[in-house]
């Protein structure tokens, strides 16, 4: 438990250190990083890049597979809050069927890289070809079930506190990724619910993914079985999901 209390802690740091640097310099200027929230109030972006560069770095540290995926998830999650900004559709259906129709949207970027992303980091984590199937689908499933139910402040970041805390007691290289998946959730959530700032699409696919790899890392043929069918429920009934978090949050 030293080694996952060290991993949490270093980062946390870095997460709060990174939005610190970012909040001084704001490049590009302080207008690109306010967004309106889900109630009209103007918060901050800087905990996105912060969370995917922290988490990213220590999944790194453990598994350097483990670190390109979450670093890819975060990316990918940037653009989608970039370019998908004023883009009302949710759900990967509504992207798929945009693609069907000639249309890349952002959010199919978003699906395929990160899925492509995970069937990489599988390659590498896994030995036998199916459990390398099913760790591509639980990493880019985990990330995707993060981005669902981060609609409201702090529910993504508790999300990745609760979901990565059973992975603490298992040991090896999984205890580490999710380690470092909380601590730096653990960073982002006071001013994520005080609403302050939020995660984003960068913030909460990144999370997502390192969830899914400290899984990978930390489970074999059956454990990834159960974890891939719940991530593909959770994506089937991804309205339903994100819908249910709102109830729960009393709005």
């Amino acid at each position: 438990m030293i080694r996952q209390g060290v991993s949490l802690g270093l980062s946390a740091a870095l997460t709060r250190a990174t939005v610190g640097a970012l909040r001084a310099k704001a490049p590009g200027g302080r207008e690109r990083w306010e967004r309106k929230n889900y109630a009209g109030r103007n918060v901050e972006l800087y905990a996105g890049p912060a969370s995917a560069l922290a988490v990213a770095v220590g999944a790194g540290r453990v598994s350097p597979a483990a670190g390109v995926a979450v670093a890819v998830a975060g990316i990918c999650g940037a653009y989608d809050d970039i370019a998908g900004a004023d883009d009302t559709r949710r759900g990967f259906r509504a992207h798929l069927r945009a693609l069907r129709d000639g249309e890349v949207t952002s959010g199919a970027v978003k699906l395929f890289g990160i899925s492509a992303a995970g069937l990489v980091a599988g390659v590498f984590l896994k030995e036998r070809p199916l459990d390398r199937l099913l760790a591509g689908v639980v990493i880019a499933g985990a990330a995707h079930f993060v981005n669902l139910v981060d609609v409201r402040p702090g529910r993504a970041a508790a999300a990745v506190l609760a979901l990565g805390a059973p992975g603490l007691f298992r040991g090896g290289s999984g205890a580490g990724i999710a380690a470092t998946a909380m601590g730096t959730a653990a960073a982002v959530l006071p001013d994520d619910l005080g609403e302050r700032s939020m995660i984003g699409d960068t913030g909460a696919h990144a999370l997502g993914a390192a969830l899914g790899a400290a899984v990978v890392a930390g489970n074999g043929r059956v454990g990834l079985v159960v974890h891939a069918a719940a991530v593909v429920a959770a994506a089937v009934y991804g309205d339903k999901v994100s819908e249910m978090v709102r109830v729960l949050g009393g709005t």
